[in-house]
């Protein structure tokens, strides 16, 4: 049996993705490519743990000390891409940031044609973190389909189903109104696999036309523009994630965020077909079934999604 303790230190795509030069896994791609150096030598496994003694080089430069967590808000409108790059040449989320933006990374993606919510971070970490489906937050999307559904048609999806062999969990599903041809429905969802609702809807015979990512846990769209980015306040930021005080040397502890209960079928005080406020506490004030989310901070009165 072997009983020695583990090296000191953090893994070294760990260390990168803190410091916000990429994600975990692109970190990892880096290092197998040979770009990165620990005390003079190339390495090209990730699998090596290094800590604050280590002189870390990243194509030849220093690797910077690690920036305070941020955490940013972005409306991100229809026909962009999310990723640092589209091998079609198309437009991506990154082309559109305004250009005083530090380096971030988007916490999880919306395809090319859907809009709403995306959350940036400059921390890899913490973007790996929220993405695991452990964490357990509630994604709420507003969605148009074609068609003239009842609120039985639904119950597959309440329940689970499995599209193509692929099996997708029991979603939060509301629906909101007819607007001439189309309904408006409200889905909630804890994975985010890909164009999942947009499958899950074909399946049921439903063309969506139109999906805004009105959530992300308790973190709300409100009423940011399209295009418009918004910083979190820090200490929102820290009690929401779970994220202790920032330490003396500038670094930031973290504590892994609580994964909330699901209550996917449960109705809320309120808010019919959707799960109760207290799990997941909002950064700002909720959303109305039937109309546009409500401000982030401040008041406001909603209105009905527009065609655009």
């Amino acid at each position: 049996m072997n009983n020695s303790a583990p090296p000191p230190g953090d893994r070294i795509a760990k260390v990168l993705a803190r410091a916000g030069l990429a994600s975990r896994r692109e970190a990892e791609r880096m290092i197998e490519a040979g770009r990165v150096q620990v005390n003079g030598k190339k390495i090209d496994s990730p699998a090596l743990n290094v800590t604050a003694s280590d002189r870390i080089l990243v194509d030849g430069q220093p690797l910077k000390e690690p920036e305070p967590v941020r955490l940013w808000l972005y409306h991100k409108p229809p026909g962009l891409v999310t990723s640092n790059r589209d091998e079609q040449g198309r437009r991506t989320i990154f082309d559109a940031l305004p250009e005083d933006m530090p380096r971030v990374m988007s916490i999880g993606r919306l395809d090319l044609n859907s809009e709403g919510l995306l959350l940036l971070t400059n921390d890899g970490a913490i973007k790996r973190q929220l993405e695991l489906p452990s964490t357990g937050w509630l994604r709420r999307y507003r969605v148009r389909i074609n068609g003239r559904p009842k609120d039985e048609d639904f119950e597959p999806l309440r329940k689970g189903l499995t599209v193509e062999g692929e099996r997708f969990l029991p979603m939060v599903v509301t629906l909101d109104r007819q607007q001439g041809a189309n309904a408006w429905v409200t889905v909630g969802l804890r994975e985010g696999k890909n164009r999942e609702i947009r499958r899950a809807m074909e399946d049921l015979g439903f063309a969506v036309n139109r999906l805004i990512r009105i959530s992300y846990g308790p973190f709300q769209l409100g009423q940011i523009k399209a295009g418009e980015v918004e910083e979190i306040r820090r200490r929102v930021m820290r009690e929401q994630l779970g994220l202790e005080a920032e330490a003396p040397e500038g670094t930031t502890k973290r504590k892994t965020p609580a994964r909330r209960r699901s209550t996917a079928g449960k109705p809320g005080p309120g808010r019919p077909g959707l799960p109760k406020a207290a799990p997941e506490k909002p950064a700002g004030t909720g959303n109305k079934p039937g109309g546009r989310p409500s401000p982030a901070r401040g008041g406001g009165k909603p209105d009905r999604p527009r065609r655009k």
